[in-house]
């Protein structure tokens, strides 16, 4: 009885790793995809206090000398999601949606951070780049999105205190919201969000039906603030 039981067993054990069965679990993720996002929201007429990074930094608008010293990263031995997200900004900035900032360490004057804050006058554009990832910016909003931090300058808490200082920015577009989204188990970006002055307002959730045959997209307003929780 007991060689039968660990037969049955071994048997069990050679299914679950039968390269067939792998596939079928692989389609079955494939056939439903489902992605929550949550959309954040600063209002500029509340104060809050820029939180400070480890180095000094300042923020303008790049400069095209910028572009080759930010994306430096990019080199044949890049991982591919590295590779894959510093050629979404490039076709970004190759989109010309005004307007992309650069984070400047001081203490050596080179870019340790970029992201773009676009405004309704761009809603066209941002429509088509990003696929109809977001409303429809009012005149009083702005969109704060596309953050990338190279590599030799992640862990300095430039992120939050870069955002906030752009997202400041804002106010020379006549706009008193601040909005960005990010992904609900990204926990590191919620954190620099929050620490940058921003609070989940909505969320947004993708579904891909049938292989992304068919593709839903809803947002829904959040009666209270969602605690953000480690994984």
């Amino acid at each position: 009885m007991s060689m039968l039981r660990d037969r049955v067993k071994d048997a069990l054990n050679e299914l679950r790793s039968d390269p067939l069965q792998q596939i079928g679990r692989r389609i079955q993720r494939l056939a439903r995809q489902e992605w929550l996002a949550y959309g954040l929201r600063r209002d500029l007429d509340k104060p809050h206090d820029t939180p400070n990074s480890r180095i000094p930094i300042e923020v303008r608008e790049i400069e095209d000398r910028d572009i080759e010293r930010v994306f430096a990263g990019y080199a044949p031995g890049l991982g591919r999601k590295e590779k894959l997200e510093i050629l979404n900004r490039l076709a970004h900035l190759a989109e010309r949606i005004p307007t992309c900032y650069v984070a400047i360490d001081r203490e050596c004057d080179m870019p340790c951070f970029v992201q773009w804050l676009m405004t309704s006058s761009a809603n066209e554009q941002i429509a088509r780049f990003f696929k109809g990832r977001f409303p429809m910016l009012q005149n009083n909003e702005a969109l704060l999105e596309n953050a990338y931090t190279p590599p030799q300058y992640r862990g300095q808490g430039i992120m939050p205190a870069a955002m906030s200082m752009i997202a400041e920015r804002a106010r020379e577009f006549g706009c008193r919201y601040v909005h960005t989204y990010v992904l609900k188990d990204n926990v590191p970006s919620l954190k620099g969000c929050s620490k940058a002055g921003f609070s989940p307002f909505v969320v947004r959730r993708d579904v891909h039906l049938f292989f992304h045959l068919i593709r839903r997209r809803t947002f829904n307003r959040i009666a209270q603030e969602p605690v953000i929780r480690e994984p």
